[in-house]
């Protein structure tokens, strides 16, 4: 049996199937999911499971670059918005529009994962990245300034210990933002 995280077998193959730049919807219980999705449906009853539970679960083994949402969850739904802000301290904020997501991120999506909850705008884009510690780790290579802020933003939200740990000295990551 698995120790610990996601136990759902169908949001641990989504979430091991990304790549970069790869969208994530989660979604709210109203979404129309389009029939040819890859979806994981853990609608249970009215709010459960809810998207802040969802998200930061997912948080906690998935790497975002980015989240996108709806202008709207910031202007009618300021709860969930700051609620994504509390989860996803690290992380890029981008507004999408609503059409958007329900017209060209369902489809393009690499999955899609439905929550119980009734959430107005509550349908969040998560953008797939990659680790900046792991992938800059060898002598020689130049980390992009994207990289170099990713690695600011991580360190000022403390959240550090969610990426890969080298077995060598931390001045390697920190040698190369320089």
């Amino acid at each position: 049996m698995k120790r610990k995280g996601i136990l759902n077998r169908e949001v641990s193959r989504v979430i091991a199937s990304m790549g970069h730049g790869q969208f994530l919807l989660v979604c709210d219980a109203g979404f129309p999911i389009p029939q040819e999705a890859d979806c994981v449906d853990l609608a249970i009853k009215k709010g459960l499971p809810d998207l802040p539970t969802v998200l930061s679960t997912i948080n906690k083994e998935f790497i975002s670059e980015k989240v996108m949402c709806a202008p709207e969850t910031k202007s009618n739904n300021q709860p969930l918005y700051d609620e994504l802000k509390k989860i996803f301290k690290e992380v890029d904020f981008e507004d999408i529009s609503h059409e958007k997501i329900l017209k060209e991120i369902a489809y393009e999506a690499r999955a899609i994962i439905r929550t119980g909850d009734y959430n107005p705008w509550g349908n969040i884009v998560l953008q797939a990245g990659t680790d900046p510690y792991a992938w800059f780790e060898k002598e020689g290579l130049k980390m992009p300034d994207f990289y170099k802020q990713r690695i600011k933003n991580i360190e000022e939200a403390d959240k550090r210990d969610m990426f890969y740990k080298s077995e060598n000295n931390m001045e390697v990551y920190y040698g190369t933002l320089c």
